[in-house]
């Protein structure tokens, strides 16, 4: 069975979300196979989480940065996007992914975790979840690991979010090379010192492993995704009318400052034939 694989380089932050989007819909009309996309990001950029507050980062410092606030589709909490790997993949609620929300984390962390391995990092993944007295209310999606997600010696090292529908699902990853600890600080407010973000907690791949590289990495997390679910990944390209209706989300909801500011009423959703249609 072949599935996609996108490799999209590094994007404007609000580009990124919408096509990740365009994408899910594709994937969940039945017009595309499960697709993993890999990306960058253009410049420093920072992602809230679907229902995240804007309060929980310094807007103004945010702006008198040059650093672009976007909301994901997905939930979670934020994160300072620089020097990393972002991955999404999209898939129908079927075959492997017919479990429902953790099993369908824990199969994608099992691929990730296989790639970390094969780096060298004997990365452990959380099979246990948060209880409602050990959840931390920090706004940074780093501070704390969640079921499913993947870390050494504590540190975590890559985080993700998925939004669910009735057909399908998207899930949104992180996992940084490098970590701007001050720049991180300074965006995302912290009521008390000792919310401070460090390397105790946070690390990125390139103070793990010696002359890591990051082409390397890809091929790892390809050829984990082959082996662990028996597939074929073939490199791809988003579809032209993938390409079309990303713009249009573009435009709609990923450029909208009410749809970043969460005070949207009226913003066209992933309801896939509506937007698609329009996008023909």
């Amino acid at each position: 069975m072949n599935w996609r694989l996108i490799d999209s380089g590094p994007c404007d932050a609000a580009y990124n979300m919408a096509l990740d989007e365009a994408i899910a819909i594709s994937v969940r009309n039945g017009e595309a196979p499960p697709t993993l996309r890999l990306y960058e990001w253009e410049a420093p950029s920072v992602s809230l989480g679907s229902f995240q507050k804007v309060v929980d980062i310094d807007i103004e410092y945010c702006i008198n940065n040059n650093i672009p606030v976007v909301r994901r589709p997905t939930g979670g909490r934020g994160i300072l996007h620089g020097d990393e790997l972002t991955y999404s993949f999209s898939a129908r609620n079927e075959g492997d992914f017919s479990g429902g929300l953790l099993e369908t984390y824990r199969r994608l962390s099992i691929a990730f975790q296989s790639a970390l391995h094969q780096m060298g990092l004997n990365a452990a993944m959380k099979m246990e979840r948060e209880s409602g007295t050990n959840l931390t209310r920090n706004p940074l999606c780093f501070k704390s690991t969640s079921y499913g997600e993947i870390s050494l010696d504590g540190r975590k090292l890559m985080g993700s979010a998925q939004k669910r529908w009735n057909d399908g699902f998207l899930q949104q990853g992180s996992i940084p090379y490098s970590i701007d600890y001050e720049k991180i600080t300074s965006v995302f407010k912290t009521s008390t010192p000792t919310l401070q973000y460090s390397k105790q907690e946070i690390i990125g791949l390139k103070e793990l492993i010696a002359g890591f590289d990051s082409g390397g990495f890809k091929e790892a997390i390809k050829s984990s995704f082959e082996k662990t679910f028996n597939i074929t990944l073939a490199d791809s390209h988003p579809s032209s009318q993938e390409q079309e209706l990303a713009l249009l989300l573009l435009s709609e909801k990923y450029q909208n400052p009410q749809w970043t500011q969460g005070t949207a009423k009226n913003i066209r959703s992933c309801n896939n034939s509506e937007i698609s249609r329009k996008a023909l």
